[in-house]
């Protein structure tokens, strides 16, 4: 084997180090490690001699490792991000090899091939170097009186250096960040220090391109916010950026990562093009420290929001002391209590399709029992869907209504919001049905599975003690409501009409006890052709007796519901005669109605 000034084992990896980290790695571009381009290397002393004679488009492929070829299989042994030297001594007998080798050795990710000629070859093939310049796969000539010893000790050594400044530089703006959380900084001076430091804008965006703090001029911010989401969609944890010439690009973006969630993006963004790719270990180290800062928030925020829903329900229960106590204590949530007032409750609606029953809440969740690791994903999802209706409540009300209280119960979603001006009668034009939209539309966007919420609304009150009876007023118009009309029903107190007086009724049994004295066996619903006969009571009463009309609804004959009223007259009593008894009736099929409430 000919090597010329040094050893070397046919095939064997000059490299120095592993791969860089994920932190430098671009979607754009392929992996971007820490090493030198092929146009740097070729600016180190020991090849001012050397001649790029194809592929200039090439220039900026990353050299992280060098090797050296001395066998004709070196596709088996040859890596990514290699500069590849030879005397062309495996290929002297088979010169017609070169034509494939541009391919091959670009396909499987090499930065580069530097061949010596004069000794083994004399020319390389045309058709050779046109395929390198397709590619943009540089060829290097290198000079005679050079060594591959000393190429890979100067090149290896400037690899490390580089490795080792940008180690130094990301550990120190590591510390850098870690300060600012430690003094009680925020994601605003974590922006402005990473601004300051890469000298180009940066912003924070969360999972919605919402700018949660930016530095840098105010249309460098707008152009991050608004960058397509779905173009990062895909970035790893290491990120993801647009590199131009010279290994340079206008914008770098991470995903700022916390527990396993995507918390939204860090961005830095320059027009001119100066960012490079190290700059992305930076970005990355920013992050990282980002969602540090956005776990903190949250978990302050969580405890606020639990402090604030336990005390609107304390209101709600009348546990929370006098008006004025009650008014000052909400005024430092920024509640604003001391005027006429409306209460919203806003409720899941059942469960998705196909999820089955609820979580039973005795710890049957183990991997080995299916059944049970299902009813815990449900228990999941369902708790996703209650945040997320928490989440788009909170924002549309605070849009309409920045002195409403709002706050998640286990089950349900509660607002105080203001009532000024609002006719109760003229409520699905107001204000609150805005909300309802605004929460409607939020609520929906990102839900996987399409879920709806019911709505009841109170009527309104003048003082925080006369909230926890409005409040029985909401629950029973969202349930009421429901019950009535179906999922998604919004309803407001004063429209329930004779539903409203019966569920003031505190005592059901009262009420079954109505519904089995006056109904008889048409209560139950065991027999088919009883229930089709308190079918046909329901639409006798509806059409204030009307027999052809209750006939032609029903698709009866006239003869066959004759037949039928005198059954239940039978069974009832001589209802189409006596208005008392046809009142009776009616209520005892309302309360039926009304069933589950």
């Amino acid at each position: 084997m000919y090597a010329p000034k040094g050893e070397v084992t046919p095939g064997m990896s000059y490299t120095s180090a592993d791969p860089g980290p994920p932190a430098l790695r671009l979607a754009s571009t392929g992996t971007l490690t820490y090493g030198l381009s092929v146009g740097e290397v070729l600016g180190v002393s020991t090849l001012n001699g050397a001649r790029l004679i194809a592929g200039r488009a090439g220039l900026e492929r990353v050299v992280q490792r060098l090797n050296v070829m001395e066998v004709p299989d070196i596709l088996s042994w040859v890596k990514p991000n290699e500069l590849l030297l030879t005397t062309g001594y495996p290929l002297r007998n088979t010169p017609q090899s070169l034509d494939n080798l541009v391919a091959d050795l670009d396909e499987r990710g090499l930065a580069a091939l530097a061949i010596k000629l004069g000794r083994y070859l004399d020319s390389l093939p045309a058709e050779m170097i046109a395929q390198a310049d397709r590619r943009g796969f540089p060829l290097i000539l290198l000079p005679n009186d050079v060594g591959f010893d000393d190429i890979l000790n100067q090149v290896l050594t400037d690899i490390l250096n580089r490795q080792a400044s940008v180690l130094a530089r990301t550990e120190e703006v590591h510390r850098a960040l870690v300060q600012i959380v430690l003094c009680g900084g925020g994601l605003q001076e974590v922006v402005d220090e990473v601004a300051t430091l890469l000298d180009v804008a940066v912003v924070v965006l969360d999972g919605e391109q919402r700018v949660l703090a930016g530095a840098g001029p105010d249309e460098h911010v707008q152009a991050m916010r608004a960058f397509d989401a779905g173009r990062h969609a895909a970035c790893g944890r290491g990120g993801c950026g647009i590199i131009g010439a010279h290994g340079t690009g206008d914008h770098l973006a991470v995903p700022v990562m916390a527990g396993g969630f995507d918390h939204g993006r860090i961005v830095a963004f320059s027009p001119g093009g100066t960012l490079r790719g190290t700059d992305l270990g930076i970005l990355e180290r920013a992050a990282t420290v980002a969602a540090l800062v956005v776990t903190k928030q949250q978990a302050v925020a969580a405890v606020e929001s639990k402090y604030r829903a336990d005390f609107l329900r304390d209101i709600l229960a009348g546990r929370a002391g006098d008006d004025g106590r009650v008014v000052a204590h909400c005024g430092g949530f920024g509640w604003d209590l001391d005027r006429p007032m409306m209460v919203v409750v806003a409720e899941l609606d059942g469960r998705p399709r196909g999820a089955g029953p609820e979580p039973d809440g005795k710890g049957r969740g183990k991997a080995a029992d299916p059944e049970g690791a299902a009813r815990g994903v449900r228990g999941a999802e369902e708790r996703a869907a209650q945040e997320r209706l928490a989440a788009a409540w909170t924002t549309a009300v605070r849009r309409h209504d920045k002195g409403a209280a709002v706050a998640s119960f286990a089950h349900e979603v509660v607002a105080v919001v203001g009532a000024d001006g609002d006719d109760p009668a003229e409520w699905t034009t107001g204000p609150v049905q805005a909300m309802v939209k605004e929460a409607s539309s939020i609520f929906a966007e990102h839900l996987p599975v399409r879920r709806t919420f019911s709505t009841g609304i109170s009527r309104t009150v003048a003082s925080p003690a006369e909230l926890p009876e409005a409040y029985e007023q909401a629950v029973k118009a969202v349930r009421v409501g429901r019950q009535l009309n179906g999922t998604g029903a919004r309803a407001h107190f004063d429209q329930l009409g004779v539903y409203r007086l019966l569920s003031l009724v505190s005592d059901p049994d009262e009420l079954h006890a109505f519904v089995r004295e006056t109904l008889g066996d048409l209560a139950a619903d065991d027999e088919p052709e009883l229930v089709d006969l308190r079918r046909t009571l329901q639409v006798l009463l509806e059409t204030n007796l009307n027999v052809a009309e209750t006939a032609r609804r029903l698709h009866f004959h006239y003869n066959t519901l004759r037949y039928r009223i005198g059954k239940l007259e039978r069974m009832l009593g001589a209802f189409t005669e006596d208005a008392h008894l046809r009142l009776n009736l009616t209520l005892a099929l309302h309360v039926l109605r009304m069933r589950g409430i």
